[in-house]
């Protein structure tokens, strides 16, 4: 068995396990740290592991209002310093790949290796109209108004009928949201891509961009203009899956990770 180590620092809860070059992992909007239990037996073999709950989330402190890009870097700035880690890989899916990105562009010499899974990229105008309709939703009625829709997007038919028990387990992670935070960083979602379209060009350590095939608000071509942008980068499309794979088929995207760190990581 892994040493599972737990801790707060400056109002982040963290945790860490395993052994090897420096992973941080960074979720979701409405997520914490719990949602990459799919992911930790494949990863903590090779590479100690650290995952956070993001600001307004899970066990670490709510983010002032208005909500900016910024302070999520900042967090993880802090986290890091905190850790006493000069550089390590990171890891961020949805939400998190847009921190990722900003931390990148920011503090290049921090970063080793990038992963962007399931990451919106320069939305259209339909697109970005479509995800605040969602915020707005969430303004004024919570959480639980949009979380079965969320359901629906981010997982197949079958798996969903399946596999209730984890269905149950991200709806209860999303009901237990702040009503007040929550929508707040729910804009931040919708309209954080913008100014990060073009910028990401400049990122130059080894890249990974990966999404599902039928992850429509997070798509293939989005990916696709990700890696085609940022040098050197690869982008993977997992068949099937849509947001969620990383809890739907943990192996296909663990696989891809592993190997990939694996070979950029000396």
């Amino acid at each position: 068995m892994n040493d599972i180590k737990h801790g707060s620092f400056q109002g982040t809860s963290w945790s860490k396990e395993g052994t090897g070059s420096p992973v941080i992992l960074v979720h979701g909007l409405g997520m914490n740290r719990q949602m990459w239990q799919w992911q930790m037996d494949s990863l903590t073999p090779h590479f100690s592991v650290i995952c956070y709950d993001l600001l307004g989330h899970g066990e670490s402190v709510n983010p002032e209002i208005p909500c900016q890009l910024s302070q999520f870097s900042g967090q993880l700035l802090a986290l890091m310093d905190g850790l006493n880690l000069e550089s390590c890989a990171l890891v961020g899916f949805s939400l998190g790949g847009l921190i990722v990105q900003d931390f990148a562009l920011n503090h290049p010499e921090k970063v080793n290796a990038l992963v962007m899974l399931n990451t919106a990229h320069g939305r259209t105008k339909s697109e970005r109209k479509a995800v605040l309709a969602r915020v707005q939703q969430a303004g004024e009625h919570g959480p639980a108004s949009t979380v079965e829709a969320a359901l629906e997007r981010w997982f197949s038919a079958d798996f969903s009928a399946k596999n209730p028990e984890i269905l149950d387990k991200i709806r209860c992670w999303i009901m237990a949201n702040d009503k007040e935070i929550y929508p707040e960083i729910y804009r931040l979602l919708a309209e954080c891509d913008e100014p990060l379209t073009d910028s990401i060009s400049a990122i130059r350590c080894p890249t990974l961009v990966m999404t599902g095939e039928d992850d429509h608000g997070n798509s293939p071509e989005m990916t696709q203009r990700m890696a085609a942008l940022i040098p050197d980068a690869r982008a993977v499309i997992l068949p099937g899956l849509r947001h969620m794979g990383l809890a739907e088929n943990s192996q296909a995207v663990n696989s891809q990770l592993v190997s990939f760190f694996q070979e950029v990581l000396k």
